[in-house]
């Protein structure tokens, strides 16, 4: 009635005059409207020709509509629950339902497959993989709808540790899911959760999600969130933190690798103390098992090496002397026995527990060109044989640490399907955010094979491991060895985005292992511009005998076959790196939003099989063929000889 009046006065109106009238309907709330309004007389107030807004919280953005939320009960049924269970879908709501199953993780369903999803959720029971998709289709706010589904988590076929991962994300924080997947985890072996214990760890602040939800808090996850996480974690107990503690009790390798995840995560700002609560239980279990107090002592040990080494690692730096002087002076200090570094009590290295040293070889220590100083020292294990390692201190090692663990998960996932690409995935730990270890592997750089060697890689393989019977005059193992390697290493650091690749950070042993090291710049970042798909120079694959040649095609050959048998894990690799999106690692917290969806893109999951061999195959060949990265590459090289 409002409406028709306004419309008559309008129209009238419009007859006695040229100018526009509009109408506006103003809603009526349920909550009081806030406007606020800069005062004109205030000194730091915005003249009227620049106006101001301010944006205000509107209360009904997170409400549910009332008619589509009665809709989605009427069609899903709430008293059909047993008719539901005899319901079969016909051919083409199967096909629809097996898309649906073949979704990646992060990819959000729409309403009307989230109904169809629901409607058939009886028939999909029998299916392990549908189970995330049936989890994200409930409204966990409908006290109905999640009982019913709550109820069907037992139900359900066993699902594998990828979906068991994902369930873990910060997408689910139902704490009847969590703990379901947490349950799953707990049929995963020891040596299978150290390949996922990064991940684990950071999945932890994700357990309080729920908590900050029911207050109001954003769908969206922000740093506010986060922050409110940090509370939750100090005020509840996490289901993973516990099942975490548990194992880490019962196996050292395991409890080595999460104590020091676990310190790096104290360092953080907004979750620290949330994580040092973590660590305090952890301790507080270790005292009340039989070889806990050893552990203890063990933890405090290597905490006292580590600090002894950064605090070094900084005195070199600070050390206005030249390079040489500054090896001099670290051999000198690390040979003093006051400094209890030359010797001491059998200790697990924290970068690889499995090996105990007893002691510091003084002479061998040296320190590396770059800016940071990196020390490089040789531990002496219990045996009497060496153990090389890197020590940064100064440098954020977390996200070397992230790419080598994911670089040893896809090795593993190679060699289950009977695929050994000869890979080098070489120890890193993170100690703190800007400390750490690496593990040295001896080799060269092939900037200087090739600066030695008259440009020519096959010309270092045929001096360190000659064979007038091999190919090209090389040890027939020792050039698969390098054919294969180069291949696994093309392959994973393109679906990682690896960028930076120049010849300084590609090394190789003399046995034939070729590797990349540095890891500064992952998915898809690059300090040069236009990049190669893959680091692959024309010097490497004249190592092979050139693009004509046997072994470059065996090269192509195993390329195709590891991307393949990596896109059929795409799953498990999408939810490690869902886990990681708030690790306030460098290239991640770039961009942690769409992290994922980056990786994804590198899988092209969207070709089949076929078609994804023959855009690898267009990869490699533009990676070979491409000019700019060559004169990007003569360009470091003249930089680093200015440098030296």
């Amino acid at each position: 009635m409002v409406m028709e009046r306004i419309d008559e006065i309008e129209t009238k109106e419009r007859q006695q005059t040229d100018k526009l009238y509009i109408h506006i309907a103003f809603p009526k709330f349920d909550f009081a409207v806030v406007f606020g309004e800069t005062k004109l007389d205030d000194p730091l107030a915005v003249q009227p020709s620049n106006p101001k807004y301010c944006l205000v919280f509107d209360p009904e953005t997170y409400r549910d509509n009332p008619a589509e939320s009665k809709h989605r009960r009427l069609l899903r049924g709430y008293r059909s629950g047993t008719l539901d269970r005899e319901l079969k879908p016909n051919p083409a709501i199967r096909d629809q339902l097996n898309t649906i199953l073949r979704y990646p993780p992060g990819q959000e369903l729409t309403d009307s497959e989230k109904n169809a999803v629901w409607k058939f959720r009886f028939y999909l029971a029998t299916n392990k993989r549908a189970l995330t998709k049936f989890v994200k289709c409930v409204d966990w706010n409908d006290p109905i709808e999640a009982k019913q589904a709550t109820g069907m988590l037992t139900e359900w076929a066993e699902i594998s540790i990828d979906d068991a991962l994902e369930l873990l994300s910060a997408n689910f924080t139902n704490h009847s899911v969590r703990g379901y997947a947490v349950a799953q985890l707990r049929k995963a072996k020891d040596d299978e959760l150290v390949l996922y214990l990064l991940q684990l760890v950071q999945a932890i602040k994700f357990e309080y999600l729920n908590a900050v939800m029911a207050q109001g808090a954003e769908a969206a996850i922000s740093a506010t969130a986060i922050e409110d996480w940090s509370r939750a974690m100090l005020a509840h107990e996490s289901s993973l933190a516990g099942f975490l503690i548990e194992r880490a009790l019962k196996n050292k390798t395991l409890g080595n690798f999460f104590y020091w995840y676990l310190m790096v995560e104290c360092d953080d700002r907004k979750t620290g103390k949330a994580y040092g609560k973590v660590v305090f239980q952890f301790i507080n279990a270790l005292s009340e098992t039989e070889e806990g107090v050893g552990v203890q002592t063990m933890f405090q040990r290597q905490g006292k090496l580590v600090s002894d080494l950064a605090r070094i690692s900084n005195q070199v730096q600070t050390l206005k002397e030249t390079r040489q002087r500054k090896v001099e002076w670290l051999r000198s200090h690390l040979a003093d026995s006051k400094n209890g570094l030359v010797s001491f009590a059998p200790l697990a290295l924290p970068l690889d527990p499995s090996v105990e040293v007893v002691g510091i070889q003084a002479d061998k220590a040296s320190v590396f060109k770059s800016t940071m100083m990196p020390l490089f020292l040789h531990f002496v294990k219990a045996d009497g044989e060496l153990y090389p390692v890197i020590f940064k201190a100064g440098d954020d090692m977390r996200q070397d640490q992230l790419v080598v663990q994911i670089i040893t998960l896809m090795d593993r996932l190679l060699r289950n399907e009977s695929l050994d690409l000869r890979l080098t995935p070489y120890h890193v730990l993170a100690t703190r955010v800007d400390q750490g270890f690496s593990q040295f592997i001896p080799s060269q750089s092939l900037a200087a094979i090739l600066a030695e060697n008259n440009n020519s890689i096959l010309a270092y393989l045929r001096k360190t491991s000659p064979d007038p019977d091999g190919p090209y005059g090389v040890s027939t193992d020792v050039m698969e060895t390098y054919v294969k390697s180069c291949a696994g290493y093309c392959v994973i650091t393109y679906l990682l985005g690896v960028g930076d690749r120049h010849l300084d950070n590609l090394l190789l042993t003399p046995h034939g292992h070729l590797f990349h090291v540095d890891f500064g710049y992952i998915l898809g970042r690059d300090p040069k511009p236009f990049p190669p798909p893959m680091k692959l120079c024309k010097e490497m694959v004249e190592a092979m005998g050139g693009m004509e040649s046997l072994m470059y095609q065996r090269f192509k050959s195993h390329c195709f076959v590891a991307f393949s048998i990596l896109r059929k894990s795409s799953n498990l690799i999408l939810n490690l790196f869902s886990l990681m999106i708030h690790s306030n690692i460098p290239d991640v917290a770039v961009a942690p939003d769409q992290v994922v969806a980056m990786v994804q893109d590198k899988f092209r999951l969207d070709l089949s099989e076929e078609e994804a061999m023959r855009f690898f195959q267009t990869l490699i060949s533009d990676s070979v063929k491409a000019l700019f990265p060559q004169v990007i590459e003569t360009i470091h090289k003249w930089a680093q000889y200015w440098r030296n």
